[in-house]
């Protein structure tokens, strides 16, 4: 069903810029890195909102409660791409895209032409990254990643859901998994050229390779200099007890936090504030511990069918490339 149909012809009627290109995910597998990069590139315009997730509507719910400013209407998102010069590709990243069921339908609603990047990771490694991604986002609060995907079955159900958990869909983590049904939803829509398909281990192993393999992808010069970076690293949460509390903090929850919030801001200065708030990286997370072995193996077995046939989707061997070449399916 058309919903954006008459917006979109009205903006373009008015010479509003419309995105070019869309970083859709998936989530803890470089799309922040490879944002970051790209938004330097001269003849590219990436807006400073990163995830602006306007076209998951499917997700709105959670994620508007999780970052409030994100755009609402279509006249608010298309505005994000104001400043981008006529010579310059306009793209955005929203790692959710992938794993929503409708963004594909509505990217290509506003921009028929787009260009598609999707990055997939090894899956246990990717669901266990995700989860403490969510505990940090204060999305998740169990913090042993086994019992969290133990809980799937219930919270699906609505139930043992955390009390200030804003986004719960975000905990349902194995839903995340079904990598070939989420490309087909791409490549119904657009041309199989206008979409490119990454492996994170190319962009570990690679970064600046891919990043000009990506250049390519969208038409742009790639011997421009890069500076080969990684964001949003995955860390482990030290104290979930100290993190509350400075996060409850920060954001002013509850009249009695609010009023401290106040008081604080009246008698210190930005920098002193934004010092002690940059304090909680430190206090509250480390490197994170090495996984349960017994645990991703269970996993690589629940999701060894899913390597196979992305694999044979894409013309990869992804199970040796992912170590599945001795696990045996469940």
């Amino acid at each position: 069903m058309a919903i954006f149909a008459d917006s979109v012809a009205a903006a373009r009627a008015t010479g509003q810029r419309l995105p070019d290109f869309f970083i859709v995910g998936q989530s803890k597998s470089g799309t922040t890195a490879l944002y970051e990069i790209l938004r330097e590139h001269p003849q590219i315009y990436m807006p400073v909102v990163k995830e602006p997730v306007f076209l998951a509507s499917d997700h709105h719910a959670g994620l508007w409660k999780t970052v409030p400013t994100r755009p609402r209407t279509l006249t608010d998102y298309l505005a994000l791409f104001d400043d981008a010069r006529p010579e310059q590709q306009a793209g955005e990243a929203s790692s959710v895209y992938l794993w929503s069921r409708i963004a594909a339908a509505n990217i290509a609603e506003v921009q028929p032409d787009a260009r598609i990047i999707a990055i997939f990771r090894e899956p246990a490694s990717f669901l266990r990254s995700l989860h403490l991604q969510m505990l940090q986002n204060h999305v998740e609060t169990v913090k042993d990643f086994a019992r969290a995907l133990e809980l799937e079955p219930a919270r699906r159900e609505g139930k043992r859901i955390p009390r200030d958990c804003p986004w719960p869909q975000a905990l349902l983590y194995s839903e995340r998994v079904h990598y070939v049904e989420q490309l087909r939803r791409y490549h119904a829509v657009f041309k199989p050229e206008n979409v490119l398909v990454l492996v994170y281990d190319d962009f570990r192993a690679d970064n600046e390779g891919t990043v000009r393999r990506v250049l390519k992808f969208l038409q742009v010069d790639d011997a421009v200099s890069l500076r080969v970076r990684e964001a949003n690293p995955t860390v482990q949460l030290r104290s979930k007890q100290l993190d509350d509390l400075i996060h409850a903090t920060s954001v002013g929850r509850g009249p009695v936090l609010k009023g401290v919030k106040v008081g604080i801001k009246a008698v210190t200065s930005r920098r002193v504030r934004h010092g002690a708030l940059g304090m909680r990286g430190a206090l509250v997370y480390g490197e994170p511990r090495p996984p349960g072995e017994r645990l991703m193996l269970e996993l690589r077995r629940r999701f060894k069918a899913e390597v196979e046939a992305l694999g044979e989707y894409t013309g990869r061997d992804l199970v040796r490339l992912w170590g599945y070449d001795d696990v045996t399916p469940c």
